[in-house]
């Protein structure tokens, strides 16, 4: 499989390792020193495009795959405002697109397993909140895997109506309460933490917590290349759900 990389930084030379090792070539990269140059004519030889580059390019390098016939898996996250424009060109010119918030196979256990609490804790006299921290090069907050939890809590307790936005710094005291319809998403971006993610609910007795922590970018790179695997020769706008379908 010939595989282009929108995005070369350190998310993509570990697809670039992982893909080498199963025997996939890289033939095409897009960095920031020729992002520039980056046309549709780029992809001719490429059988998929898998992209991890910025929330403002993501939905340029879509379009450009559109136009090249070539599938793409999109694990960029900040771009989803423009999603149902994308869908709708995705879905009209019969071209392939699958996107996740996060490629993880852990995390999408995670996901799981705090739609099952969800569920439980709606019935329950508990106040739930997501904190979210990640490496200061990641540029949108809250995360995109932070947003699909919310959206799964939101789904079952249905007190909590939107979401309130919360960027921590070191050492910083919150300055402003959280209303009761609001789930609160504190993010914060330390060093070079690859993702780690708590969904706490707490009362007067007692804290109920999940967790999940990425030790390194190999399993956001394994789950990314699996989806490529996958992709090819199919149409449609799909996600992480409909391989793993636990």
């Amino acid at each position: 499989m010939k595989i282009a990389l929108l995005g070369y930084g350190k998310m993509g030379k570990a697809i670039e390792k992982v893909a080498e090792a199963k025997g996939h070539e890289i033939v095409y990269r897009v960095d920031l020193n020729n992002a520039f140059d980056f046309l549709p004519v780029s992809l001719q030889n490429v059988d998929v495009a898998i992209d991890f580059s910025m929330p403002t390019a993501a939905v340029d390098n879509i379009l450009k795959c559109f136009e090249a016939n070539v599938p793409i898996v999109i694990g960029t996250t900040g771009w989803y405002d423009q999603f149902d424009m994308i869908k709708d060109k995705c879905l009209n010119e019969n071209q392939s697109v699958l996107y996740s918030s996060n490629f993880s196979i852990g995390v999408n256990i995670f996901y799981k397993v705090n739609k099952i609490l969800a569920e439980i804790m709606k019935s329950h006299d508990y106040d739930v909140m997501i904190n979210e921290t990640h490496h200061t090069a990641k540029k949108d907050h809250p995360s995109g895997t932070a947003l699909s939890l919310a959206k799964q809590i939101m789904n079952e307790i249905v007190k909590k109506e939107k979401i309130k936005d919360r960027l921590m710094f070191d050492n910083q005291t919150p300055s402003q309460s959280t209303k009761p319809n609001e789930l609160l998403i504190e993010s914060h971006r330390e060093g070079d933490v690859m993702g780690d993610h708590t969904v706490r609910y707490e009362n007067v007795i007692d804290i109920i917590e999940i967790k999940h922590s990425a030790k390194s970018r190999y399993g956001f790179a394994r789950g990314a290349l699996l989806a490529a695997e996958w992709l090819v020769g199919k149409k449609g706008i799909y996600t992480l759900d409909d391989i793993l379908n636990f």
